[in-house]
């Protein structure tokens, strides 16, 4: 009992920092993009320097312990971890908060098909129901107000695909390589570090160096904060538990930037975000209700 209060206690927490994080991430690189025009590439080579600062000092601080891996093994990985951060930076640059948030609330879907298809993993049909509200809330949110650009389009769709792929392959990794989130992220971020060719120019010298700098180091240490947590949520319970976990977010997220960035909020898009929130509280239900079943299995068995 003790063990599993614990273990309660720990996810909640790890979900609250996930939350937090990545309702940070996107006002601070909105406010990025929109107000200092900051190189997106410059800014994504930040938080992958941040990212592995953190884990080297984790490191050594001894809050985890390296495991050497093939780096053959986890190239693919490395790989959608850059597209998955680059992507996203772009269809957030280059779209609304409205229609960054409605392409990342379509990334459940295609999990649940890529873990179908070829880890022939199965979902009831109460699970796959969820997914009704969920798209329904989106779409009626996004019916009049979130305006598409073809390359916001571009951009946004390949986020989905690399992010869906990366978030399958972060919780099969850790079970294949038997590493825990901090081992994994670790040797996967320094394969993605690569020079960035942009420079900063006269531009942000003009709008304060020092309020830039410390800004976008802030967006680095937060975007630490996101990947770490991504990785340990998945670990500790499944691609699709924080995909619908991540919809909640795209609900506050979203009221967030109509206040921030001043977008109006229709009743059809405050109808959009309760119809998501249903969908998220149906999943939770019904995970928990199969979760309790598989239990009460187990105990039956002699």
């Amino acid at each position: 009992m003790a063990a599993s209060f614990l273990a309660n206690r720990s996810i909640v927490a790890g979900l609250l920092v996930n939350l937090f994080s990545s309702i940070c991430i996107v006002f601070i690189n909105k406010w990025i993009y929109v107000h200092y025009g900051f190189p997106n590439m410059t800014l994504t080579l930040v938080h992958f320097v941040v990212t592995w600062l953190g884990l080297y000092f984790c490191q050594k601080m001894d809050v985890f312990a390296p495991k050497s891996l093939p780096i053959r093994r986890i190239v693919w990985l490395a790989l959608s971890f850059c597209g998955f951060v680059v992507f996203t930076n772009l269809s957030l640059q280059n779209n609304s908060i409205g229609t960054y948030q409605l392409a990342k609330a379509m990334t459940t879907p295609v999990i649940i098909l890529i873990q179908t298809t070829y880890y022939k993993k199965t979902f009831s049909t109460k699970i796959k129901l969820t997914l009704v509200p969920i798209t329904l809330g989106v779409i009626l949110n996004s019916y009049y107000d979130v305006r598409f650009n073809l390359l916001g389009i571009v951009f946004a769709s390949l986020g989905v695909l690399v992010t869906s792929l990366y978030q399958v392959w972060v919780g099969a990794k850790q079970h294949e390589l038997q590493v825990n989130s901090m081992q994994l992220l670790y040797y996967q971020v320094r394969p993605s570090l690569k020079p960035s060719k942009r420079s900063l120019n006269t531009q942000y010298l003009e709008t304060g160096l020092l309020t830039l700098l410390m800004t976008v180091l802030f967006s680095g240490v937060v975007a630490f904060l996101v990947n770490l947590s991504i990785y340990w949520i998945i670990g500790n319970t499944s691609p699709v538990t924080y995909n619908m976990f991540g919809h909640f977010k795209f609900c506050i997220t979203l009221v967030g930037g109509y206040l921030l960035f001043h977008d109006p909020l229709s009743l059809n898009q405050a109808l959009g975000i309760l119809c998501t929130l249903a969908g998220i509280l149906s999943y939770t239900h019904f995970k928990l209700m199969e979760q309790e079943e598989g239990k009460s299995r187990l105990a039956q068995r002699p």
